[in-house]
């Protein structure tokens, strides 16, 4: 049977190993979808080694970068967006070739696009791990200019929480939370933004799915925003991942 999987630490609030599951069984499809949670990106060879006929795999945090340094090759958008959430698995001899792909921009592109209006021309993204690197790549296709927040920058592309006013926050009338703030089981925290900035201009979209509305999408909401949350995004993130593992 054909097995696909999860890698990423913790995976206890995991979309994908659900959505597909449901997939194979309405569609009868011959396959399993399992979670692999591994605390320490260096033990991604160890399970390859104990599972020989993984056919493919998505990846989740805190891993979409340092799992990179373990493929084969990387297909060039992931590539150049350094971060991959979905690896086509092929083997040869019992030895596995790995290659890297991000459907994350697929996902997050589609979603994000029928709520861009001609206002929109700059964005904040909160966070600087692999899901913002997608977010980046896709709004810069869109046309939006960015700026990465981040409680610790290291790069003149990134600003501080505490370097945002009001002001700021008006400039900026898209803005993307791609950290984990708000995710069950923690749904009382939420990115430290000056939220009075906010207007009904806004477009605010996390990346979170659960819970439903965040803590962020909330005192967005309150000003007037529009706010969207990730489930759509996986969705279609996850139909993009099928498609690449049935690649030939």
């Amino acid at each position: 049977m054909k097995t696909f999987g999860l890698i990423g630490f913790p995976l206890e609030h995991s979309f994908s190993q659900k959505y597909f599951t449901e997939k194979f069984k309405v569609e009868n499809i011959e396959a399993r979808y399992l979670n692999f949670p591994i605390s320490d990106i260096n033990l991604f060879p160890e399970l390859l080694d104990k599972h020989p006929y993984l056919a493919g795999l998505n990846v989740t945090i805190p891993y979409k970068q340092s799992v990179m340094e373990y493929l084969d090759e990387l297909d060039p958008v992931a590539k150049e967006v350094g971060a991959v959430n979905v690896i086509q698995i092929k083997w040869n001899n019992k030895k596995p070739y790995l290659k890297g792909f991000n459907s994350d921009i697929i996902g997050f592109s589609r979603s994000i696009s029928p709520h861009i209006r001609k206002t929109h021309k700059k964005a904040l993204i909160l966070g600087t791990g692999g899901a913002s690197k997608a977010v980046a790549y896709a709004l810069s296709q869109m046309g939006l200019l960015y700026r990465f927040v981040s409680r610790n920058p290291s790069h003149s592309s990134q600003v501080s929480y505490d370097a945002l006013d009001n002001e700021n926050i008006k400039d900026f009338k898209v803005i993307i939370n791609t950290t984990p703030a708000g995710m069950s089981p923690n749904v009382d925290s939420c990115p430290p933004l000056p939220y009075k900035g906010v207007t009904s201009e806004h477009l605010a979209f996390d990346l979170i799915y659960n819970p439903e509305s965040t803590l962020f999408m909330k005192k967005c909401a309150e000003n007037g925003a529009i706010v969207k949350n990730g489930l759509e995004m996986l969705h279609l993130q996850a139909e993009g991942a099928w498609e690449i593992w049935n690649q030939e």
